[in-house]
């Protein structure tokens, strides 16, 4: 039996975290939500058998895994903390690589330094999950520096 509690506050943070309404697209009633054996609190958010993403202790957000992130851009419209690079740059950072400024076409206007972000291709399709380092809005002025550092590639070996 789902505890309905538990399903509030997910979809509750990811409402928070990535725009009204994720919460329910990103995490569907059938979710599964594995807690930490140490501190009973929620740790994992699985579909099925695949991990969505990982409710960070720290912060109290998500950390998204790329099929979190694959279903968040195929459900959740408009799309939030989303940072769009340039094709020459597509295949270091779907191989897990930073993303650079300089590679940057554009960016959520609401993106803060040390958010969760999804690097994609110009046809949307997900690249890589990682943090922000940059505003959006840095990220589109600037030309040099490191935009986001890449957790994990769509390309990377696992």
């Amino acid at each position: 039996m789902m505890d309905m509690d538990a399903l509030q506050k997910i979809w509750s943070v990811a409402d928070y975290q990535f725009g009204r309404d994720a919460g329910d697209k990103l995490f569907p009633d059938e979710v599964r939500i594995v807690y930490s054996k140490n501190t009973g609190k929620i740790r994992h958010i699985h579909l099925k058998e695949e991990l969505l993403a990982t409710l960070r202790p720290t912060t109290g957000l998500f950390v998204l895994t790329l099929a979190g992130a694959k279903r968040l851009v195929r459900e959740v419209k408009p799309l939030r903390h989303w940072v769009k690079i340039q094709d020459e740059a597509e295949p270091f950072v779907s191989k897990g690589r930073s993303a650079f400024a300089k590679h940057v076409i554009d960016a959520g206007d609401e993106i803060r330094p040390q958010d969760e972000v999804l690097v994609i291709n110009r046809e949307n399709e997900v690249l890589a999950v990682g943090r922000a380092l940059l505003s959006g809005k840095e990220m589109k002025e600037f030309s040099r520096g490191m935009a986001v550092r890449v957790r994990r590639g769509v390309a990377e070996k696992s």
